[in-house]
């Protein structure tokens, strides 16, 4: 583990804002520095499901993951490509109302030059239909952090077909505790592991 990731399992606020600081100066790339705060906040989801933490510290570890992606979206604005990629509708499904995975994918998307719809949090089916019927997007992503919602994630991709939709569009499906059996169940056909993998998965879809 980096020490940039040990700082983040150990709620270490300023060390972590201090290391990421230095790094953006060294020029480390944005996805480097997000790839090292994940495997932290990968940390830290264990130790509280471990119940060496509570949910508190879950709450502080996601605010300062908030506060490290704040002070590198100018990384990202700055590298953004300059051709439009396409588009991407991206929701936390109902029943959940965690969004800081979701938020992250969304920020290096736009990184990327995606256009993305961002339908939010506790977003039921319909709606994500509605977006793909609105806006015409090849992907829909969705975010999940609570396993007892991987069934919505099956009613998107149920109500995508039913509305003729789904050939038409590519579902992704991420979340902490999201895998391919999740993936297979849903009936999505991508599975990604973190935000910079659901990002390669966009590009290969729209090459």
């Amino acid at each position: 583990m980096t020490e940039l990731a040990q700082a983040l399992r150990d709620l270490d606020e300023k060390k972590v804002y201090a290391l990421v600081d230095k790094k953006i100066e060294e020029g480390t790339p944005a996805t480097s520095i997000i790839a090292e705060c994940n495997e932290g906040i990968v940390a830290v989801g264990q130790l509280f499901s471990e119940q060496k933490y509570y949910i508190s510290q879950l709450i502080f570890s996601a605010e300062i993951f908030k506060q490290v992606i704040k002070r590198i979206e100018p990384l990202l604005e700055s590298t953004a490509a300059q051709d439009h990629r396409g588009k991407v509708i991206i929701g936390t499904v109902k029943g959940d109302i965690h969004d800081i995975g979701k938020n992250l994918v969304i920020t290096l998307l736009r990184g990327a030059g995606f256009e993305v719809i961002d339908l939010g949090v506790d977003v039921p089916a319909e709606k994500f239909v509605e977006a793909a019927k609105d806006t015409g997007a090849r992907v829909v992503g969705m975010s999940a952090l609570l396993n007892f919602t991987y069934p919505e994630m099956k009613n998107v991709v149920d109500a995508l077909a039913a509305a003729g939709l789904r050939d038409q569009v590519k579902v992704i499906v991420g979340g902490a505790p999201v895998n391919e059996k999740v993936r297979d169940f849903a009936g999505a056909d991508f599975y990604a592991e973190d935000a910079v993998q659901g990002v390669n998965i966009c590009k290969e879809i729209y090459a």
